[in-house]
């Protein structure tokens, strides 16, 4: 009995789906397999043993005209009856609509998510690591989650004798209450703590949810920017707050499908090789904001936490003048940052301590 052929057959009238419409549902039943192949692993079923995994093969089968032969996931084409044609594997570069639903569904699994604010003494730790400008630099930072104090590794040396300096002793600076002060003068810089707040009360929609990120992120308006480079540079910023909330998650993911050309691309790593799903936009042209090319976020496959970024900044032009001038501008060249060259961020690690200087 060939039940895949029978039940295509039953709505033969149907065209197949395309690939990248697949592809949501394909990453899931490879998924099915791959937990099978691991040590025996088996999830428990949801349903009766019996009839469980039959239902879910069948179903996944029917809906999406899969066949699946000795573990490994094929489709079935239509100018080549009753023959398989292996999915093709490594870096692929989704439609609109299979990256909308891939979108979709990052953003299910992330609402999902329960989430705990930190005590105000508690700290929030980032170790990221900036490359694409030379030799890779990578950081530790500290910030108290009420926004009166941070600390840093390699310390940053300050002004004055810097000869006894140690950048590899853990710099720890205290100050005034910044949330009150936010309060008195309109400070723009909002303390770890009342920017995640500020974010839980958003609502879910993601039209609305960007309209009042828009209002009230304060990150400078740029004379010519269309509204879908304001949202991208808007939702590029808010993935570098470590925290989150679950709800602004799962709306930064439905925002980000909405964004004319993005397009998410499966089957890559990111810059410091952890496998990730990427979400790209292209810019032929240089944007407002100063970036042309290919610009990327990068996504953990299975939990959608942020791991980076790379992003191409626009070359600046050197005028002819400066080329033929003599002396320290002969032959100018692009500034550090402002050169074609990717500038890539990543995040390592992060979470939550109770002390400076501590690690989760």
């Amino acid at each position: 009995m060939n039940e895949p052929a029978d039940a295509r057959a039953l709505r033969a009238d149907v065209p197949l789906p395309d690939s990248d419409r697949l592809a949501p549902q394909r990453a899931l039943l490879t998924e099915e397999f791959r937990l099978e192949a691991v040590a025996g692993h088996r999830p428990a079923p949801v349903v009766p043993p019996r009839r469980s995994r039959r239902f879910v093969l069948m179903t996944a089968v029917a809906a999406t005209g899969l066949v699946v032969t000795g573990g490994v996931v094929v489709s079935l084409t239509d100018d080549t009856p009753g023959t398989v044609r292996a999915t093709p594997a490594g870096r692929h570069l989704l439609s609109a609509q299979a990256s909308a639903d891939t979108l979709e569904l990052a953003a299910a699994t992330v609402e999902k998510l329960g989430t705990t604010e930190p005590g105000p003494k508690q700290w929030v730790y980032e170790k990221s690591t900036t490359l694409g400008q030379g030799k890779p630099q990578t950081s530790e930072e500290w910030t108290r989650w009420d926004g009166t104090g941070s600390a840093r590794l390699p310390g940053i040396p300050g002004a004055g004798d810097i000869s006894h300096f140690d950048p590899n002793k853990l710099q720890v600076w205290y100050g005034p209450n910044q949330e009150e002060k936010w309060k008195k003068e309109g400070y723009d810089d909002r303390s770890q703590r009342q920017f995640y707040r500020f974010l839980k009360t958003l609502p879910s929609d993601p039209d609305r949810m960007m309209a009042a990120i828009r209002k009230e992120h304060a990150i400078g308006d740029i004379k010519g920017e269309t509204v879908a480079e304001r949202d991208w540079r808007e939702i590029d910023v808010l993935y570098r707050s470590v925290l989150i909330p679950p709800n602004v998650q799962a709306g930064l993911f439905r925002a980000l499908a909405k964004i004319p050309g993005a397009r998410v691309e499966k089957g890559i790593k990111d810059p410091v090789g952890r496998a990730a799903i990427g979400v790209t936009v292209t810019y032929a042209e240089p944007s407002a904001s100063g970036w042309q090319g290919k610009q990327e976020l990068f996504f953990d496959p299975k939990t959608y936490v942020y791991l980076g970024e790379t992003l191409h900044a626009t070359p600046i032009e050197v005028s002819k003048d400066a080329k033929d001038a003599e002396g320290p501008y002969a032959n100018a060249s692009p500034a550090p940052g402002t050169t074609p060259d990717a500038v890539i961020t990543v995040r390592d690690a992060w979470g939550v301590v109770n002390k400076p200087g501590a690690r989760p």
